[in-house]
């Protein structure tokens, strides 16, 4: 069995959630919708969770992996808030379906089985962002801070929006709102020292 198969039941899985939700979707409706026998699903997932599970891990990846990808080393600390923020923006909007799995769907029964995974994964981002971030600290230019509060700080706030509008309680398009969020996570984060410093 190939590996395209593996990813059409990925995908299958994905449209199967975002429409059914994880409790209303099916192995069948998925297998049907990836054109997969009950043998192929099984031969690649164990059950339902154990395919929500790895699907949580490869769309989280990719959302990291395109936050790291706008941040460069080189930023200052006011342009690199900014691509954060709107890096978290585009990625949302652009990938609205693996959004809503990964933030309004992922549930903790089955994602207890990818936690290691998940904290790797979430390591992995903060390194990424550490590269651009800790050089900044060491100068005086961003407020020395946990990772965890540095994310809640930037990300946090965007995400609120991002949850409003991926639940359809808001339909306004969350990058509409990018300017006003860099302005109050500079205003949080940025050092006084660096009022002076080029974009």
């Amino acid at each position: 069995m190939t590996a395209t198969v593996r990813d059409d039941l990925l995908a299958a899985g994905l449209t199967v959630f975002d429409r059914d939700g994880f409790e209303g979707a099916t192995v069948a409706a998925i297998r049907h919708l990836a054109r997969a026998s009950n043998g192929s699903f099984f031969h690649f997932f164990g059950s339902k969770k154990e395919l929500a599970g790895t699907l949580f891990l490869e769309v989280l990846q990719r959302y990291h992996a395109s936050v790291v990808a706008a941040l460069d080393p080189e930023l200052s600390a006011r342009a690199g808030i900014a691509q954060l923020i709107r890096a978290h923006l585009d990625w949302v909007v652009n990938n609205r379906r693996e959004a809503r799995f990964l933030f309004e769907i992922s549930r903790a029964e089955w994602s207890e089985a990818v936690r290691d995974a998940q904290r790797s994964e979430n390591s992995r981002l903060a390194e990424g962002v550490e590269r651009w971030r800790a050089p900044l600290i060491a100068r005086g230019k961003l407020f020395p801070m946990s990772a965890t509060l540095f994310f809640s700080q930037t990300i946090g706030p965007a995400q609120v929006f991002c949850r409003a509008w991926l639940s359809g309680r808001d339909r306004s398009d969350p990058r509409a709102q990018a300017d006003t969020l860099i302005a109050c996570a500079i205003r949080a984060l940025v050092t006084p020292d660096s009022n002076g410093e080029k974009e």
